[in-house]
C-alpha cells in the first residue's frame, strides 16, 4: 500500500470526497485477514525498530492522532503499539485543559509531554485542539490575555496559531525530533453506529458521552475545519495523514505503515561500543569461561 496517497504536505483535502472505509482504496473485503496479519508484522517491526531508538537516544519520534469522536484512537494505540518496550513510549491524552494549563500559554503542556530522545511519544488528540474545539466555540473570547492578541479578530488569531504551530513542529525537528500527524476519517453513518453500540453495550456504557452528540451535530463545521488546518500545518517535516477508519483493522495497518516509515527515517542504530569497553567485555567473558565448575 502507498502511503503517498493518504499523505498531506500543505495540500487541501477534500473530505466529502474522500473514501472513509478501505474498499474505497481499492481494498477487497476477503483481504481483511491478510491486512490484520501485517499488522501483526508490522507491530514485531517496530518493537525493533523502538529498540534502536531507545538504545541510540538520538531522535524523539512524536505520533499525534486527531479524529471524530469514536473513530479508534484508543483502540488504534492499543494495538499498533502492543509490542513495544513500555519504558520507550509515552501515551499521553490531552483532555478539557486545567485551570493550571489555562493560565499559559496552549502549547505549554504539549512542550511539557514530549519525550526525551530515544522515546516515543503518542498524542490521543493533541495542540490541534487549539485550533479546532476552541475555534468551534469561540472559546479564545473568553481567554485571559492581552486585549492586542484579540484585536484583530478571531480569523487572525487563528492565521498566528497556524503560523505558531508550524514554526513549533519546524523547531522540533531542528532539534532532533520527528513528529507525523494522523486524521482518523470515520464516515458519519459509522460514527452513528458506533455510538449506538456504546449505548447498547453496557461494557462500553463509559465510553459514551452526551457532549458527543453535540460536536455531531457539528459535523460539517469540523470537517472544513480540518481541511483548512491539515493544509495549514501540513509540511514536509511534519507531515498529515488522513487514513480511512470505518474499518479498524484497516486503519490500524495504516497507521503501523506509518510508524514504521518515520522509524526507518530515523536511521537508528545500535551504539558501537568504545574499543576500551569492548576489551573490557573480551575480558570479562575469558574471565567467566576459565571459571571451573
Amino acid at each position: 500500500m502507498n502511503l503517498k496517497q493518504f499523505l498531506y504536505t500543505g495540500q487541501r483535502p477534500d473530505l466529502d470526497k474522500l473514501p472513509e472505509n478501505a474498499y474505497g482504496f481499492g481494498v477487497k473485503k476477503e483481504e481483511k485477514t491478510h491486512y490484520i496479519e501485517k499488522t501483526r508484522a508490522n507491530v514485531e517491526k517496530i518493537a525493533l525498530l523502538q529498540d534502536k531508538l531507545y538504545a541510540e537516544g538520538r531522535e524523539g519520534v512524536i505520533v499525534a492522532l486527531q479524529a471524530m469522536d469514536a473513530a479508534g484512537k484508543d483502540g488504534t494505540v492499543k494495538h499498533v503499539f502492543s509490542g513495544v518496550n513500555p519504558q520507550g513510549v509515552n501515551v499521553v491524552s490531552f483532555k478539557q485543559p486545567t485551570s493550571e494549563e489555562l493560565a499559559h500559554d496552549y502549547l505549554w503542556r504539549v512542550n511539557k509531554a514530549l519525550p526525551e530522545r530515544g522515546k516515543i511519544a503518542v498524542f490521543n488528540r493533541s495542540h490541534y485542539e487549539d485550533v479546532l474545539v476552541t475555534r468551534i466555540y469561540g472559546m479564545e473570547k473568553n481567554y485571559h490575555i492581552a486585549e492586542r492578541c484579540l484585536k484583530d479578530g478571531s480569523r487572525k488569531f487563528y492565521e498566528n496559531r497556524y503560523r505558531q504551530i508550524r514554526n513549533y513542529e519546524e523547531y522540533l525537528y531542528e532539534n532532533s525530533y520527528r513528529m507525523v500527524k494522523i486524521f482518523l476519517n470515520i464516515s458519519k453513518d459509522e460514527q452513528k453506529k458506533r455510538f449506538l453500540e456504546r449505548i447498547d453495550t453496557e461494557e462500553k456504557n463509559w465510553k459514551f458521552s452526551a457532549g458527543d452528540l453535540a460536536d455531531r451535530e457539528k459535523w460539517d463545521k469540523y470537517h472544513k475545519l480540518y481541511e483548512e488546518i491539515i493544509e495549514q500545518t501540513g509540511t514536509d517535516h511534519s507531515p498529515w495523514y488522513i487514513v480511512p477508519a470505518d474499518q479498524k483493522w484497516f486503519a490500524r495497518y495504516l497507521v503501523s505503515e506509518i510508524v514504521i516509515k518515520v522509524l526507518e527515517e530515523c536511521n537508528s542504530e545500535y551504539p558501537e561500543l568504545p574499543k576500551a569497553q569492548q576489551d573490557l567485555l573480551a575480558d570479562c567473558k575469558r574471565r567467566l569461561m576459565e571459571e571451573k565448575d
